[in-house]
């Protein structure tokens, strides 16, 4: 009979009863009393009352029993710590007992009994299981080490457990180096700063030797432990790479995926000229390709990996297309992975199959998967130009099936191929129109709006077909609205004779009938806009746009290559870092890949670096501009402001930068003095260092990189806002950075007849996210004709979007009076950090990795200096000197910098002895920093 009996019993007064089963004379009676108990325990009764009776048990060679007594002490010592110490004798005892299973059970159990009384009197035990001559009781003992840590780290540090687990990786037997490798990686999470595992090439050694040998779970917790090494150079990775190879053709797929994330990191350092770098690559496809032969859930979990690698190495799946394709019985969201993948392998070369695939899966029953289907087109005409026509084709035969949401996605990728490719298939636009009845989807319509509007001029009723959605403009969604205030301006600016009355319409809706802030703000900007200049109105509204990128959705390099490291984790099938959402600090470390070095690293010059070579921070790139341009009138405004209300635009207009100028000429202030010109924005010359790298982690940190103040360049003052614009208050100021912290040093005078109180300041998103770090703090009102020097605290951790100037800062400042407006540019070299002195063949083996193409030079005039003056007057404001030589005649200064946001620039500056003008070259993997470096060097080797 099974053991299910035990489960069945409902007797009243059974805790009694087994109580006296318990201490009963016969083996079997007492065995059968152990059962009813766990039974018991197991369905959730309370039978705690029997502790004492049950401990009596222990003392029995029956295996089974002890084990049952085991399971019931780890569930009530919580509940009863003091009975619990009763058991210790027992314990201390079986720690000796001949048999091994059995030295193995007391410590497996001795290690979940939490309770603090216990543990101190289990150190004895522990240390000779540790050291035991059966490696079944050294592997027990040493997770027993990693769940004593957690109960009481101290009391294993101070017994010396750690160093008996470290020297337990050189075992003999594979499964004990296997758990040392899982207990010591434990610890380690939850204290990132200790250097638990020391990893050396003599203890790697062995762990590849017991890789071949432990269980599938002992090879993946070696191989975790692996992926956290850094090779010393590229022959030791490879021969890392050669031992850890076979791994890849085992049947577990977590040991496959955790090959592959110790294979993907040590390539980073492996030369791309190698022939086993090619073999490398070919060798990955295959376990890929298998794992897709799994059931779904482990293939959709294979799926979101392939999906990090393709986008880190896309030449290992490249020839590998078929296995990606969609099958009918494959769950919806292994098809939409699936189809994903497809679109990031697209090329010149496959592009014909993947089309016919995609116009075959748009004829599907399932909406969600055709949208995407539909979408997946547009996206391979964006990325493969030679496919445009035929994608664009493929579209129209779509639209042609009168399906209507196949229609509405048609259109909406579409007009992303009329933003890739200008003026080549607007022919299409009339088959576009005859399908305006039949959409109702915010997102399609407002697509059709933006074609009608931005190629009106090729329309004939492109009046009429704005106005008929200008009928029910209350009933559209917000996103419609938006679209079609500038589809109408933007055909006024057009046609301006026949629109007067739509434009007028429309602008009207927007701004007085309608509630929402950003409609109603759009609205303002462009009625203000059309009637002070209409020129500038032209020159905003339609300017041109930038051409869109291929790919929209790529993963941020820098977080890419993070992902990489916990290939075979959560994070990698969230695709977010273990820090975004794992709670509190436990066991979130930053991983990032290895740096990549060629074997000659004796160049000198920064030509001759090593080939393949990457930065070893791959820089975050500024974003670009977003849809909102608003984010600046948040601020708590008190009592209604006089005047016309305040326009923050929410333009969707690429990269054109509307409040480029400052926000007040637009506001027609004071006599309307017209025209979109500039506020008066002082080039703001160079400055002191960087703000603070990663929140305020750095404010304290005034040990790191220089340590002493940095005589770094500050500007004079100057008037960012004259008191005529202001209502009499007037604000000069400059930028300054000291030791890592970066401030705004403001002078604010009163030119008004009335005191001036409640002063709050706000920024708009800028390119480096510069923020107010503290508010802004006038402790008295400010009388008439009197003045107050505040020195304002920044921080980097604001909102980023991309500015044109790359430095130019939206400043709001309000006091009791109104809200002001003013735009300034900061000079750039505030935003160089301290830490910004790159090690010297990472200099070489960065410079040889950008392109070429993003080599920028410059010449700095009249600057009489010599090559070390230059030196240390540019290390006062952050821009190291990493090595000087003279060629023939001249120096060569070879200088690197770090901006707040983890860009690097460097720079090659010649200085002949003779010549005022010096030679600048900077190379960056965001080109578009370098015009605005060179600004900072010119003024701070000129002051």
């Amino acid at each position: 009979m099974t053991d299910s009996k035990y489960f069945t019993t409902t007797k009243k007064g059974e805790i009694f009863e087994l109580k006296a089963e318990l201490n009963s004379d016969k083996k079997e009676k007492k065995k059968e009393a152990v059962k009813k108990v766990i039974a018991s325990m197991t369905v959730g009764k309370d039978v705690s009352a029997l502790f004492p009776d049950v401990v009596n048990c222990m003392q029995t060679d029956n295996l089974e029993l002890k084990k049952l007594v085991y399971l019931y002490l780890m569930n009530y010592a919580k509940s009863q710590p003091d009975m619990a110490i009763m058991a210790v004798n027992t314990f201390v005892k079986d720690c000796e007992d001949p048999n091994p299973l059995i030295r193995a059970l007391a410590v497996r159990t001795m290690g979940c009994i939490r309770v603090d009384k216990i543990t101190e009197y289990l150190c004895e035990p522990l240390r000779k299981c540790l050291k035991d001559e059966d490696p079944y009781v050294r592997k027990t003992a040493a997770v027993c080490v990693a769940k004593l840590h957690d109960i009481n780290a101290q009391l294993v540090e101070d017994q010396g457990f750690l160093d008996t687990l470290k020297d337990l990786i050189s075992d003999s037997n594979p499964m004990v180096v296997a758990n040392a490798v899982a207990a010591l990686s434990e610890i380690a999470e939850s204290h990132p700063s200790s250097n638990l595992l020391d990893l050396n090439p003599q203890s790697i050694n062995k762990l590849l030797t017991a890789l071949n040998e432990c269980t599938e779970w002992g090879q993946i917790f070696i191989l975790d432990c692996l992926a956290n090494y850094m090779p010393k150079d590229d022959r030791e990775a490879q021969s890392i790479c050669e031992r850890v190879t076979p791994r890849l053709s085992h049947a577990n797929s977590a040991v496959v995926l955790s090959a592959v994330k110790v294979l993907m990191k040590f390539m980073e350092m492996l030369s791309k000229d190698l022939d086993y770098y090619g073999t490398l690559l070919k060798k990955l496809a295959p376990p890929l390709v298998t794992l897709l032969s799994a059931e779904p859930e482990l293939q959709y979990v294979a799926l979101r990996n392939i999906n990090l690698i393709v986008q880190k190495r896309p030449e290992i799946l490249k020839h590998e297309m078929k296995v990606f394709f969609v099958k009918y019985n494959d769950p919806i969201y292994v098809k939409l992975e699936k189809l994903d993948i497809m679109i990031r392998l697209a090329s010149q070369a496959n592009i014909a199959q993947v089309l016919a695939e995609l116009k075959e899966y748009a004829t599907e029953v399932d909406v969600d998967f055709v949208r995407k289907a539909v979408r997946a087109i547009g996206r391979c005409a964006i990325k493969v130009e030679q496919s445009a026509e035929r994608c664009v084709s493929t579209l129209l035969d779509l639209i042609q099936t009168k399906v209507n949401y196949v229609v509405q996605e048609a259109i909406v990728v579409i007009k992303d191929i009329f933003r890739k490719y200008p003026n080549k298939y607007e022919s299409v636009i009339a088959t576009l129109c005859e399908n305006l009845d039949s959409l109702d989807e915010p997102e399609a319509r407002a697509a059709m709006i933006w074609i009608v509007g931005e190629y009106a001029e090729r329309i004939d009723n492109a009046d009429e077909l704005l106005e008929s959605f200008l009928e029910g403009f209350h009933d559209e969604s917000t996103q419609v609205q938006l679209q079609l205030l500038t589809a109408i301006v933007k055909l006024f600016l057009k046609k301006p004779t026949e629109t007067q009355e739509l434009v007028q319409q429309v602008l009207s809706l927007a701004t007085q009938d309608s509630d929402n802030p950003d409609l109603r703000d759009r609205g303002y900007i462009y009625w203000r806009l059309l009637s002070t200049d209409p020129v500038a109105a032209k020159e905003v509204v339609l300017a041109e746009k930038p051409l869109i990128s291929e790919e929209t959705d790529l993963i941020e390099p820098t977080l890419l290559d993070e992902l990489i490291c916990y290939i075979g984790t959560l994070a990698s099938v969230y695709h977010k870092p273990p820090s975004a959402f794992v709670e509190g600090s436990r066991g979130v470390v930053h991983k990032s890949l290895p740096p990549r070095t060629g074997s000659s690293e004796s160049a000198e010059s920064p030509d001759t670096a090593p080939s393949g070579v990457q930065a070893a921070e791959q820089p975050a790139v500024i974003p670009t501009q977003g849809d909102l341009l608003g984010d600046l009138l948040n601020l708590d405004l008190g009592p209604p402001v006089s005047g016309p209300p305040i326009a923050t635009s929410s333009v969707q207009m690429g990269a054109v930068d509307l409040l480029g100028g400052g926000l007040d000429s637009l506001m027609g202030g004071g006599g309307g003095s017209g025209g979109f010109t500039p506020a008066p924005s002082t080039t703001m010359p160079a400055n002191m260092g960087a703000p603070l790298g990663s929140g305020l982690g750095d404010l304290f940190d005034l040990t790191g990189g220089v340590g002493t103040l940095s005589g770094s360049y500050v500007a004079p003052k100057t008037v960012w806002l004259p008191a005529m614009k202001a209502k009499g208050l007037e604000i000069s100021g400059t930028f300054s950075r000291q030791v890592g912290s970066i401030s705004m040093d403001l002078v604010l005078t009163n030119k008004a007849l009335q005191v001036m109180s409640d002063f709050a300041i706000q920024f708009n998103r800028n390119s480096f996210g510069l923020a107010p770090a503290a508010p802004l703090q006038v402790h008295a009102p400010l009388a008439p004709n009197q003045s107050v020097e505040i020195s304002l605290p920044l921080n980097t951790v604001g909102s980023v979007m991309k500015m044109d100037p790359l430095n130019n800062l939206q400043v709001a400042v309000k006091n009791n009076i109104d809200v002001f407006y003013f735009s300034t540019l900061y000079p750039l070299h505030i935003l160089f950090v301290e830490d910004g002195k790159m090690e010297r063949q990472m200099f070489l083996a960065t410079w040889k990795d950008i392109p070429n193409e993003n080599e920028a030079q410059f010449q700095i005039k009249d600057c009489s200096l010599n090559a070390d003056a230059v030196s240390s007057k540019l290390q006062g404001s952050n821009i190291f000197t990493i090595a000087k030589r003279n060629v023939e005649g001249q120096d060569m200064l070879y200088q690197s910098l770090k901006l707040t946001n983890g860009i690097w620039v460097l720079a090659e500056l010649r200085i002949q002895p003779s010549n005022p003008s010096f030679t600048l070259s900077l190379k960056c993997r965001a080109p578009e920093v370098s015009q605005y470096v060179y600004q900072a060097y010119e003024t701070i080797l000129k002051n």
